[in-house]
């Protein structure tokens, strides 16, 4: 039985606790939070639980895995504590707020040969692990850009803008679905209801090649919507995550080049076909993403969003940030180095 601990009980951080309490291979024996009326909480729901707001309490020898579910500004220490410690670790997204910060953390977790896992969960999504295999097996045909769409009107945050708060999802699930980073990140936004924080970003990503994508995130919108849309030279393929069924849907359209036999030139044609909606298994991706993290403690593996992935993403949105500051000039992405493959 794995012992957690975790650290942060607030709005995402009560789901955590939710499932790595009931998992079958975790003791969840003590929870961290500094707000007294969060701790209150999780007593009355979670009488077995320890609470404290004491964070070394975390780090004593009977608990073997630390979660990390507070605010982006504090993922740092904490995380550096718990590995310090000897403790594997799960940190929800984003992993910090400098890179020079997550490549410290990727050093330690190596040096002390400790799990250190990004809470990237749209990754651990059904849907966006069946449109993986999709591109994989070529269903859509060579891949020419893709589209997100995450926004809603509420969960305004006070200090992180809206690219830092959303953006990682969309990030994570386009590296996941294409193996591949961006080059360089155009990003503009505009401040609405606090003074230098972004309500709105619109950030367009440039991959090697042809290929390219946008994301658009907004907690200043009338539409609650978390979609994503890929767009094929065979078909087309929308993920739309908050559809209470058929979360994917499938277009057998595009464009095709055809020969034209009374002029013998060629010409392209508008294609049609027929729509699909694939059967996809309903699992829980955050029950997903927690059983992944207690199997990888367990079996001594890195996990799909590890630190590499968390440091992946956090390098887009640091190149995103500075383009905002910049007004939009394309900024260039860091490179993956060598000693991070």
């Amino acid at each position: 039985m794995i012992k957690v601990g975790q650290v942060g009980a607030g709005a995402w951080g009560k789901n955590l606790l939710r499932h790595f309490s009931a998992a079958d291979s975790s003791d969840l024996i003590v929870c961290c939070d500094g707000n007294p009326v969060a701790l209150q909480r999780i007593r009355e729901a979670y009488p077995d639980i320890e609470t404290t707001a004491d964070f070394s309490r975390l780090l004593k020898d009977d608990i073997d895995a630390v979660v990390v579910a507070t605010p982006p500004a504090a993922h740092f220490e904490l995380c550096r504590a718990a590995l310090e410690a000897g403790k594997d670790v799960f940190v929800e997204k984003p992993l910090v707020l400098r890179s020079v910060d997550g490549e410290h953390l990727r050093k330690l977790a190596r040096k002390k040969e400790r799990i250190l896992m990004v809470g990237h969960i749209m990754v651990y999504h059904p849907a966006v692990l069946w449109l993986r295999e999709a591109i994989a097996k070529r269903e859509l045909g060579e891949i020419y850009y893709l589209y997100a769409t995450r926004v809603n009107l509420g969960k305004v945050r006070d200090i992180e803008n809206a690219m830092w708060s959303f953006a990682p999802h969309d990030i994570s699930i386009m590296r996941f679905l294409l193996n591949e980073d961006p080059v360089r990140v155009s990003a503009t936004g505009k401040s609405y209801l606090q003074p230098g924080i972004e309500d709105v970003v619109f950030m367009t990503l440039h991959y090697s090649g042809r290929l390219m994508a946008q994301i658009h995130v907004s907690w200043l919108d009338p539409h609650k919507m978390r979609q994503l849309t890929v767009v094929g030279q065979k078909k087309m393929a929308v993920f739309a995550d908050t559809a209470a069924t058929e979360k994917v849907t499938v277009f057998d359209k595009g464009i095709d080049a055809k020969l034209d036999y009374d002029t013998y030139a060629e010409y392209l044609a508008l294609r049609t076909g027929d729509i699909m909606i694939p059967k996809i298994n309903t699992a829980e991706p955050l029950k997903e993403e927690v059983e992944h993290f207690l199997a990888c403690v367990r079996n001594r593996v890195q996990p799909r969003s590890d630190v590499i992935d968390g440091l992946r993403t956090l390098r887009v949105l640091e190149a995103g940030q500075e383009s905002l500051n910049k007004g939009g000039a394309p900024v260039a992405v860091q490179p993956t180095t060598e000693d991070e493959v």
